[in-house]
């Protein structure tokens, strides 16, 4: 008999033990536990200091020479720099395709602003105004919750055309704004002068249709916002964005733009 309470009680300890792990794992989920830091790209130190920057290959870098570690690129040497990498990239890439930019088109098909000076300045944006028959609206305007509610709860009907006309706006809204992040070093967070259309003008070369897939630089699989904050993290040198932030997810939206009608292919290499 005590033998098999000593069983039984081995037994109750091991269930407890279970249900901890099974807790402190859903705990763990719910709590939106960071995942692992992506690795950093190890450029070759200068022995003068000179700051050096790496490509988003994890591989070519390049010394800038006068400029120390810690001090950013003005506009025009920091356009120099990433177009010497680029150069070395081609040049050890002789046979890789390179996309060129797309013209960017709004949901409706009408040719959006390509100069980065006309996306839409940082901050929240204006709600929705209506005049006759022209209506316009901001990233979080008021008109898509109110197009939304007018809908009685039927997620896949009874749309009108304003309700697709805020949304139409409300999205290009939103690329718009991922356009600009793209291109201002100072939202990005960047400390190097870099910034991400340097190497990818109008998003060039992204190709977001490829992804979910095995990143080597990455070391594991990854999602295109993996890989944007990698370049954040090592051409730009700035500091990896949050998952929910807005500049995160309005650049993959504005990168996910530029290859419209482009076939998924995850996986692809």
């Amino acid at each position: 008999m005590k033998r098999d309470a000593n069983l039984l009680a081995l037994f109750a300890l091991g269930l407890a033990a279970l249900a901890t792990l099974v807790f402190a794992a859903r705990t763990s989920r719910s709590a939106g536990v960071a995942p692992a830091p992506l690795p950093r790209h190890r450029v070759p130190a200068s022995p003068a200091g000179n700051l050096t920057i790496g490509l988003c290959d994890g591989e070519t870098s390049v010394e800038v020479q006068g400029v120390k570690e810690g001090q950013a690129l003005r506009p025009a040497q920091a356009r120099q720099v990433a177009d010497t990498l680029m150069a070395e990239w081609q040049r050890k890439n002789p046979h890789a395709s390179w996309d060129k930019p797309a013209v960017l088109a709004d949901v409706r098909g009408a040719p959006l602003a390509t100069k980065a000076t006309e996306a839409p300045p940082p901050g929240p944006a204006p709600a929705v105004t209506t005049t006759g028959e022209t209506s316009t609206v901001g990233a979080h305007g008021a008109a898509a919750a109110e197009a939304a509610h007018t809908q009685a709860g039927n997620t896949y009907g009874n749309f009108s055309e304003r309700d697709r006309e805020v949304w139409g706006l409300s999205t290009e809204a939103f690329i718009q704004r991922g356009k600009h992040v793209f291109h201002d070093v100072k939202e990005l967070g960047g400390t190097t002068g870099i910034s991400c259309d340097m190497c990818h003008p109008d998003a060039a070369n992204t190709h977001p249709e490829t992804y979910p897939k095995f990143q080597v630089q990455l070391g594991r699989v990854a999602l295109l916002r993996d890989m944007i904050n990698w370049c954040i993290e090592n051409p730009v040198r700035g500091k990896a964005l949050p998952e929910g932030d807005e500049r995160l997810r309005a650049m993959e939206a504005y990168i996910y733009s530029r290859r419209r009608g482009v076939a998924l292919q995850y996986g692809k290499h």
